[in-house]
């Protein structure tokens, strides 16, 4: 039996411990479960395997509800025997996405900022039961999360069935990093008192109590992080061709010195973006945003930044076993907070966050589409993009300028599908330059995102099709050849190439 004396600090509840196995059998065919997790850590994970291997043998279906994507021991394992029938809020399981996208599991996306409140209004239902991941629980039974906090205030808000998976391989020192502020649904709410990055505002654990607990798992199950793909030469481009935008916005006194708070989606491209400003002159950085990734501990090591503030600590294995080797020097550094603060648009706005994320594709009029493959197959999801995109102080979408060793091009004369329309996207970044579309009509907005952006095998077939479309319409405000618009996509479903 794995020893968690230390890490429950009560002694009046060992009645309540209890198998991974035992604990899965408290969790019936069509429950909602609700767990721990913002991006593949911090989730629990010996007691979704253990219902794994029951609804092997039993054949039933649950909901999973979760703040982001997860580890394989949840969504992968879970998928394998068909069990789940509906699953919020983001997923990067390839056996999942397939489902999903077969119509064998309902999926809906929803903003990250507004999940915590459906779920405490009770739009789509409430949570039968929770399963939390901490590293201890308190004498009064509140929970110290693990390397992310994401749903589980709003899930423990919204259940009396509270499972806690008291996992050893997490380090004791993560206690402390949290900061855990309660957000009321309407019309309770008041202004949340950030002004900072770096401002603390809540509590450094997480409200629970023992008459919620109704079990506690000993786990030695390790975060699976994913592996980090490669920087590649479109990204790290990219990265430059950022950290050139910012020294012209500085210069011309449109940002400070020290730029603003810093938001970064998840991959290789917002990695790029991170390392070279680690390698840049820009000092005193703060970062306000929701997932920690290895590019931030090369900011924190090269003295550029004072604080980050994030939803979970979501690196490499390499990079989480480098935040662990040195976890006393990053706690200094770092503040983990709940998803619903970590991706409030009003604390964005007042911030005035510089938002960074990745695009599929992006139209010549400024659409992105962040989550669907030829405008029908699901990617992953939107994730937390949208929270800021609409009230960042500067946003800006970055993709390389092709896919599939040339045959699709990401710029296109109309999205298949968008997340973030071209009113909240001011600036569009590939590998080939910078379109800055602030303050531009649709038709500048077009020349210049084809002129600074596209690949150079596909420029002309846009220009080509914006003339015509301008010459056929008359030149409308936003001129479209309807029946031409999506026919990109179509090609390359008929012939695997956009090109002609």
């Amino acid at each position: 039996m794995i020893d968690i004396t230390e890490r429950v600090r009560s002694n009046a509840h060992t009645d309540i411990y209890m198998t991974a196995e035992e604990a899965a059998q408290l969790i019936h065919p069509d429950d909602i479960v609700g767990v721990s997790s913002f991006t593949p850590c911090g989730y629990p994970k010996a007691v979704p395997l253990a219902l794994a291997k029951r609804i092997e043998k039993e054949q039933f279906k649950v909901q999973i509800w979760a703040g982001g994507s997860l580890g394989d021991e949840i969504d992968g394992a879970l998928s394998r025997v068909h069990g789940i029938s509906r699953r919020y809020l983001f997923q990067s399981n390839p056996e999942l996405r397939r489902q999903i996208n077969h119509g064998e599991v309902a999926f809906s996306d929803v903003h990250v900022s507004t999940f915590p409140q459906s779920i405490r209004e009770n739009f789509f239902g409430q949570p039968d039961i929770v399963l939390v991941e901490a590293i201890a629980i308190t004498e009064d039974g509140a929970l110290i999360p693990a390397t992310s906090i994401g749903l589980t205030p709003a899930l423990i808000d919204s259940c009396d069935r509270i499972v806690v998976e008291v996992n050893v391989t997490q380090p004791l020192c993560l206690e402390g990093m949290h900061d855990v502020y309660g957000l009321p649904n309407p019309p309770h709410r008041k202004p949340i008192p950030i002004c900072h990055p770096g401002d603390r505002i809540g509590t450094t654990t997480i409200p629970c109590g023992w008459d919620k607990i109704i079990a506690i798992v000993p786990s030695a199950i390790p975060d699976t992080p994913f592996p980090l793909k490669p920087v590649d030469t479109a990204a790290k481009q990219m990265g430059k061709l950022l950290v050139d935008f910012f020294r012209r916005e500085v210069k011309n006194g449109r940002l400070p010195q020290n730029l603003l708070p810093l938001q970064s989606g998840v991959g290789s491209v917002s990695n790029a973006i991170i390392g070279c400003l680690a390698h840049s002159e820009f000092e005193h950085l703060s970062i306000y945003t929701e997932v920690f990734q290895d590019g931030m501990l090369d900011l924190i090591d090269a003295g550029k930044t004072d604080i980050v503030s994030t939803g979970s600590i979501s690196t490499s294995p390499q990079g989480l076993k480098r935040f662990y080797d040195n976890i006393d020097f990053y706690n200094k550094h770092i503040i983990i907070r709940p998803m619903e603060i970590t991706n409030n648009p009003e604390v964005a706005r007042r911030l005035g966050s510089i938002a960074m994320n990745t695009a599929i594709e992006c139209d010549i009029y400024g659409n992105v589409n962040s989550t669907h493959i030829c405008g029908t197959k699901l990617m992953n999801g939107l994730g937390g993009a949208g929270d800021f995109a609409r009230s960042a102080y500067l946003t800006i979408f970055c993709t390389p300028s092709i896919a599939k060793n040339g045959d699709i091009s990401a710029i296109v004369p109309m999205c298949s599908h968008v997340d973030h329309p071209e009113h909240d996207v001011d600036i569009i970044c590939t590998e080939q330059g910078i379109a800055d579309l602030r303050g531009l009509c649709p038709i500048e907005r077009a020349r210049t995102i084809i002129e600074n952006c596209a690949h150079p095998d596909y420029k002309d077939m846009l220009t080509d099709y914006l003339d015509r479309a301008i010459e056929e319409t008359g030149c409308a405000h936003t001129p479209h050849i309807l029946t031409e618009a999506l026919s990109w996509h179509q090609r390359f479903l008929d012939t695997g190439t956009m090109k002609k």
